[in-house]
């Protein structure tokens, strides 16, 4: 049987980069000034506009399925797909937790909500924020028949072509393996 690969797409330290020690962003990513529910106030988020036809082009492949997996939730679709230039495309509804630390047993908090949702679906995670633990999951995962890639951007940086570039290769190699099995 033939399943097309997640492509988990986190947001913040992916899509926005975190500001330097000097508080700079990266040139290449114009200000945007947005409004969420989560947030009192009005705030600003720093977004690379290639960033939309570099993922567009990737599901126009159709090598990979995207989905949201970011804290932004439905937010994800509602402000930042906009802006990024992105198709409209599903979010994992990630609880809203009061941690105070990304990793509160070792590994990325949102680890086990992605891992129920995906089930035994092939995936690719692109996020700023594994631990060691994370990786011995995606090994595990895919020892298992589940084949699973974390890839981790910079988080001063965020996303690059060739983050997606792997993305889709390992996809390809994942997609013909399954289908000359």
């Amino acid at each position: 049987m033939h399943h097309t690969p997640f492509l988990l797409l986190d947001i913040d330290g992916v899509l926005i980069p975190f500001p330097g020690p000097d508080g700079a962003t990266p040139a290449t990513h114009p200000r945007h000034t947005v409004s969420t529910d989560d947030v009192d106030k009005p705030f600003d988020v720093w977004l690379n506009p290639d960033h939309g036809k570099l993922i567009t082009d990737a599901i126009d492949t159709g090598l990979i399925r995207p989905v949201w997996c970011t804290s932004w939730r439905n937010d994800a679709r509602r402000i930042i797909a906009p802006l990024v230039g992105v198709p409209d495309f599903e979010h994992i509804e990630l609880p809203n937790l009061p941690i105070k630390t990304s990793h509160p047993d070792g590994y990325l908090w949102k680890r086990n909500h992605v891992a129920d949702w995906l089930a035994t679906a092939p995936a690719v995670w692109i996020d700023d924020d594994f631990t060691h633990l994370d990786h011995q999951w995606a090994a595990d995962r895919t020892a298992f028949g589940n084949p699973t890639l974390l890839i981790e951007p910079d988080p001063h940086v965020g996303l690059l072509p060739e983050h997606i570039a792997s993305a889709l290769a390992w996809a390809a190699d994942h997609v013909t393996v399954k289908e000359a099995a």
